[in-house]
């Protein structure tokens, strides 16, 4: 609407499963403590694989979070998504009722989308013919299918879809969804990504180009080392990482709890290459830079940086540089971490799950280390928090993500 100055917006609830926990409290007392969770993979034999480890949800029941017969049809990316979900509506002690439902939405990002329901059902077309192929397939591999069934479990009839950006889905969906609430669209917004793609199918795909690490199957939880000298690549996970966010306004006026606000948001493309980051780092630093201009921020007022830090050579090169270049001598003076370390590749989730984190360093003051930091890459010089995790004050702090197809995005967040 011409003229209407844009709304506030603050993070009233968290909610996540991964590896590390079914809840954001364990998740988080493992990142404090620099736990790994990344294990020997279980869900297909992956012997014949160069890569044999992931970053799994291990007992998970998903009729604890919705009917059961409903999770039968339905793919696990999506159990995930209402999982995490549900837990960040209660966290944020909030229900939709009938007369509000109008007004929240839902937009949940993911890369793949039901990768188990396709693998099963193209076994089934091939094996026992088409006639044997399940009427959900559809409607349980489709990537917006997460953002409708957890409508549609909570009652949220605002607006709604999926994201779908590879790497950086979770954070594009949160940076989508603030932009919905600044402009009017919706007073609350649930949102976030979700992944369940540890499938033979998509797994040796990344195996066969050469992502993934291969040198530690035998010590898995050292296997995720981004920005050390000796990293060789990714580790996949899946899990989800959902926030609810308000404006400020619907926040107060109910007396809910806020974590901190949500300032900016930006995204750019390298059109460079499908899978490798641009080495000169141009739309990553201009995503940087617009960051901050729309946050009204100079460079160093930003205490913080959750990076992408996937443990790929090029990656973890690419953002130092490019963090070198936007932030200057305080490039040295911030503290940095990739939760990657320990959680490893969450695709679609990732930028969700590590916004999580990014809002609880703000809210606790710790910063959560980078574990498997050994050895100095020369190229590699900034402050990593290297092994253990560090308290000191957090007011200002960005998270950003890198995605095939050359996406970038950043969302920075504020102490409220």
């Amino acid at each position: 609407m011409e003229g209407m100055q844009p709304k506030r917006v603050v993070v009233t609830g968290l909610g996540t499963v991964n590896a590390l926990g079914h809840n954001v409290e364990d998740f988080w007392a493992a990142l404090v403590e620099g736990r790994s969770g990344i294990r020997p993979l279980t869900k297909f034999d992956a012997s014949e694989l160069p890569t044999q480890i992931a970053s799994e949800v291990v007992n998970f029941d998903p009729s604890r979070y919705m009917d059961a017969k409903e999770a039968k049809r339905t793919d696990p990316y999506v159990h995930f998504a209402v999982a995490a979900s549900r837990m960040a509506l209660q966290d944020a002690k909030f229900s939709i009722t009938p007369e509000e439902a109008d007004q929240c939405g839902v937009l949940i990002g993911t890369g793949i989308g039901g990768m188990a329901n396709i693998q099963e059902q193209a076994f089934t077309l091939f094996s026992k013919g088409p006639r044997k192929v399940s009427p959900f397939t559809i409607p349980s591999t489709i990537c917006n299918i997460a953002a409708g069934t957890v409508a549609i479990e909570v009652g949220a009839r605002g607006p709604n879809f999926g994201v779908v950006s590879a790497c950086t889905s979770g954070a594009h969906a949160i940076g989508e969804a603030f932009n919905l609430l600044r402009f009017g669209d919706a007073e609350v917004m649930i949102t976030g990504g979700s992944e369940a793609a540890i499938q033979a199918l998509a797994f040796s795909g990344f195996c066969a180009m050469k992502a993934m690490s291969t040198h530690f199957n035998n010590t898995p939880e050292l296997a995720s080392r981004p920005f050390d000298a000796h990293r060789d690549g990714f580790i996949m996970g899946e899990g989800a990482g959902i926030l609810v966010l308000e404006t400020l306004e619907h926040a107060q006026k109910r007396g809910a709890k806020i974590y901190c606000e949500l300032i900016g948001y930006a995204a750019t493309c390298d059109a460079f290459h499908i899978t490798r980051p641009d080495p000169s780092g141009k739309a990553l630093i201009q995503c940087y830079k617009t960051l901050l201009q729309k946050a009204r921020l100079n460079p160093h007022e930003v205490d913080y940086i959750n990076v992408h830090g996937t443990s790929t050579y090029y990656n973890d090169l690419v953002e130092t540089e490019a963090i070198k270049h936007v932030f200057g001598p305080h490039a040295y003076k911030l503290n940095i971490s990739s939760i990657k370390s320990m959680l490893g590749h969450l695709l679609g989730a990732a930028g969700a799950v590590e916004a999580i984190a990014t809002v609880k360093t703000l809210s606790t003051h710790i910063i959560p280390p980078t574990i498997n930091y050994k050895t100095q890459d020369p190229e590699c010089d900034l402050n990593y928090t290297p092994n253990k995790a560090v308290t000191k004050p957090v007011h200002v702090a960005i998270t950003n993500n890198l995605g095939f197809g050359g996406q970038n995005a950043a969302l920075l967040f504020k102490k409220f």
